[in-house]
């Protein structure tokens, strides 16, 4: 099961006040139904591919309606061939279709954007917020290498409520248009978080933020070895030119002919060429600090690179 129907399936086994069902039912009405003309008067149909979902739908409408819809499985004929689930309203679909939001009364008329009798409460909010993932939300597997939550509306005022909606929670939603309509999204994986709390999907948080936890702990942990690595490699490749001008020095001139403190600091590097600055400092005879320590050492280094320009002046050839 994708990460995404454990949400689903988890949302649909809340219990809600009837003011949420209400506007938890609107929404999956509202962007999983379609209205078909009948012999018999105009006909609701309500499509899932989740099963949860479907028994969902079927349960608030007659809660709320005391309706008894139909429920139809059909299989997809291309590509995944996932089972489609119907649940056909036939009776009260006027004056159903009115107390939800989604026409007004005495009329066809589409409701546009999202009905405010519907979020009066903070409460309602949220669970319309949920009727809207179980119809047409996504999150991406908290094990995959992105953050992404989206919802599919087809409509864009209705597309545009919804984003209002979650940035009333301060979510940061970004809406973008498609071929089959609008997306609202949320990139953040903190604001995810946020939205899956929102809508009540208390059990997939707490995996969602565990794992996410664990890959930013992964990453902390890698950035902090790749800067020890990064910084190791400096440490060596530095002393191993410190090493080089030392030899450079004592083949030249001899470490006997150096003032003592060169001397001391020059015999100590080429004994221990795999410390560092601060840990020589403490070999020395009398420690000192790594500021001291890096001012001998630069001092080493100038006298190696002259000896280098006094050979390659020497090297060269004499104009007569």
């Amino acid at each position: 099961m994708s990460f995404s129907a454990t949400i689903k399936k988890e949302l649909t086994q809340l219990e809600a006040k009837p003011c949420c069902r209400r506007a938890e039912l609107s929404a999956l009405v509202r962007m999983n139904g379609s209205v078909q003309p009948k012999p018999g008067g105009p006909v609701v149909e309500i499509t899932t591919e989740n099963p949860s979902t479907a028994r969902h739908v079927f349960t608030l409408l007659k809660q709320l309606f005391q309706v008894q819809p139909e429920i139809l499985v059909r299989r997809k004929i291309r590509l995944k061939k996932n089972n489609v689930y119907m649940i056909r309203l036939s009776e009260k679909t006027a004056w159903i279709l009115s107390m939800l939001g989604i026409f007004r009364k005495g009329s066809w008329e589409r409701v546009e954007g999202i009905l405010p009798d519907l979020l009066k409460k903070p409460c309602c909010k949220r669970a319309y917020l949920r009727g809207a993932f179980l119809a047409a939300g996504s999150v991406n597997s908290p094990d995959s290498g992105s953050y992404h939550m989206e919802i599919l509306s087809t409509y864009h005022d209705h597309s545009q409520g919804l984003l209002d909606l979650m940035n009333h929670f301060h979510l940061h939603a970004r809406m973008i248009e498609r071929k089959k309509g609008y997306v609202v999204y949320i990139k953040e994986g903190d604001k995810i978080g946020e939205f899956l709390n929102i809508i009540g999907a208390h059990p997939s948080l707490l995996r969602f933020e565990n794992i996410r936890i664990m890959k930013d702990m992964r990453n902390s942990v890698n950035r902090l070895v790749n800067c020890e690595t990064a910084n190791l490699n400096k440490t060596i490749q530095a002393a191993m030119r410190q090493i080089e001008n030392i030899r450079l020095i004592e083949s030249e001139i001899g470490l006997e002919n150096l003032p003592p403190r060169l001397r001391e600091v020059a015999e100590t590097r080429l004994r221990h060429p795999d410390v560092n600055l601060a840990e020589l400092g403490q070999l020395l005879p009398e420690k000192v600090s790594k500021s001291a320590v890096n001012h001998r050492i630069r001092k080493l280094n100038e006298m190696a690179e002259k000896l280098r320009e006094n050979g390659k002046t020497s090297d060269e050839p004499s104009s007569t």
